[in-house]
């Protein structure tokens, strides 16, 4: 397997990020997600604009993984918490984490989610929140092996079609 190099992602990073999002979206949902929903999302909600916007705000980090060719792999994004029902002062948010499929397994994801918890303890949270779909049963049992616990519900719109997304939790440091 080619070795991934994390790295801080930079607003030079957008257009890397907008792609690999993409992309992982697509080959993650497509089973369930109705196309054109979907496509309107991409274009929200992973764009290059939408990600040069995140990673100009400082309240945003992005750690981005690349192999050494330079061509991105795998990234995750870390923002403050947005799950008001549930959450509580000095938690932060795992907003995404996405990672293409040759690169999932033999503990990638693992290195990416130390990565996270550093980015969370360097910003003082005591708790790290995420949402994850609740038919994405890799995901959740990743999350679960991590230390995560459910705690909650939302809904994530795909352009203007609801899924229902789990809330999870866990307690940092």
């Amino acid at each position: 397997m080619t070795p991934i190099i994390w790295r801080n992602a930079d607003v030079r990073d957008a257009e890397a990020l907008s792609f690999l999002g993409a992309a992982t979206f697509m080959a993650t949902f497509a089973f369930d997600h109705p196309g054109q929903p979907m496509m309107e999302h991409l274009r929200q909600e992973h764009s290059t604009a939408y990600y040069a916007a995140a990673l100009r705000d400082p309240a945003t980090d992005i750690v981005l993984g690349e192999t050494p060719l330079g061509a991105p792999v795998g990234y995750a994004m870390v923002t403050p918490a947005a799950h008001p029902a549930v959450q509580q002062d000095s938690d932060i948010e795992l907003k995404r984490i996405y990672m293409l499929g040759p690169w999932q397994g033999g503990g990638n994801g693992k290195d990416l989610l130390d990565l996270v918890f550093a980015v969370a303890e360097k910003r003082g949270a005591r708790r790290m929140l995420l949402s994850v779909y609740e038919k994405n049963v890799r995901a959740i049992g990743f999350y679960e092996r991590a230390g995560f616990v459910a705690i909650g519900e939302t809904v994530f719109m795909v352009g203007k079609v609801p899924f229902r997304d789990l809330v999870y939790a866990r307690n940092m440091g």
